[in-house]
């Protein structure tokens, strides 16, 4: 098996010592393990809400228990990457949450992965994929204060995390540090469409809701969507699609048409609590992403809408050139 790269402080770059239930740098600075984890940022910080959200709803996604291969065609559809040419590589994957598509990776390949999340998700994750605990290289830390050495990894993967960051375009130059020269990211993001993009429930309710406790929201949540996906539903069948923009709800025409109707609800209620729970939600211009790349000294290879089973997304796949 490939060896493992070492943690390094997150703050100077100076590789850690393993003591009895902590990481300690030569400059005394100690980090914890905790529940198996090693912490190399505060417990108490902006994603608060999505610890909350994958450690209630933390299998909802993950293929091996909702019988699908949602996160499977996703994964394989975004990167383009030959699953049987990954196992002599260093793979970080940014923003692991639950862990739907560690599993998929960790399924798939015999190859190390190297995880992080700044959330309590990393908790969900070991939950998810212990069976894979000896591939599973997890910590709990920031995008902007990432354990390892600059220039370690061959591939970088982040989905689903990078608008909900506080600088998209640091939370950019921070992953660009991370990845070889000549190694590849892939990353997602909720592209920005123009003025309309904002005129919908999500943007005009968040400053209110996410500010209220996490579980007060969802209380609300589950309350209110039943009744939201009757109307939902309704606007479509008549079709006035057009207005579901103005429900508080999750738009559920991208949910996979496999799900059942008790799926379907938990699906919403997750996704929902998802759209008006976060600190930041900052949807790009996909031609600025690409701009940010390129000043990472990056070539994008690949910039636009991914289409997959069950949903699409938009994507750049990027190579650090110097």
């Amino acid at each position: 098996m490939k060896k493992i790269l070492p943690y390094v402080c997150p703050v100077n770059g100076d590789e850690l010592i393993l003591n009895k239930g902590y990481y300690r740098s030569p400059s005394n600075k100690k980090y914890k393990i905790k529940k198996n984890i090693p912490r190399f940022c505060s417990e108490d910080n902006y994603t608060e809400s999505f610890g909350f959200q994958w450690n209630k709803f933390d299998n909802t996604q993950i293929d091996s228990f909702s019988n699908t291969d949602l996160s499977y065609n996703r994964f394989w559809a975004e990167t383009k990457w030959d699953p049987k040419r990954l196992d002599d590589l260093n793979i970080l994957e940014i923003g692991s949450g639950a862990g739907r598509f560690s599993e998929v990776f960790l399924n798939s390949t015999s190859a190390n992965l190297y995880s992080i999340d700044y959330s309590a998700a990393v908790e969900a994750n070991l939950r998810n994929n212990k069976r894979f605990k000896s591939r599973l290289i997890l910590s709990q830390a920031s995008i902007y204060q990432i354990p390892f050495k600059n220039n370690s990894f061959d591939k970088i993967f982040c989905f689903g995390v990078l608008q909900h960051t506080p600088s998209f375009s640091e939370s950019i130059s921070a992953i660009v540090s991370k990845v070889k020269v000549n190694g590849e990211i892939v990353i997602d993001f909720y592209p920005y469409k123009g003025f309309y993009t904002k005129l919908n429930a999500k943007y005009i309710l968040r400053p209110i809701t996410k500010r209220i406790s996490k579980k007060f929201l969802l209380f609300l949540i589950k309350k209110s969507v039943p009744l939201s996906l009757f109307i939902f539903d309704i606007f479509e069948k008549i079709k006035l699609g057009f207005l579901i923009r103005f429900l508080p709800i999750t738009d559920v025409r991208g949910f996979p048409k496999e799900l059942n109707n008790k799926q379907r609800v938990e699906w919403a209620i997750m996704d929902t609590f998802d759209a008006f729970s976060p600190e930041f939600d900052n949807p790009q211009r996909l031609n600025k992403v690409i701009k940010m790349f390129e000043e990472n000294c990056c070539k994008v290879t690949f910039g636009g809408l991914v289409k997959f089973k069950g949903g699409s997304a938009v994507v750049i796949r990027a190579v650090k050139i110097s």
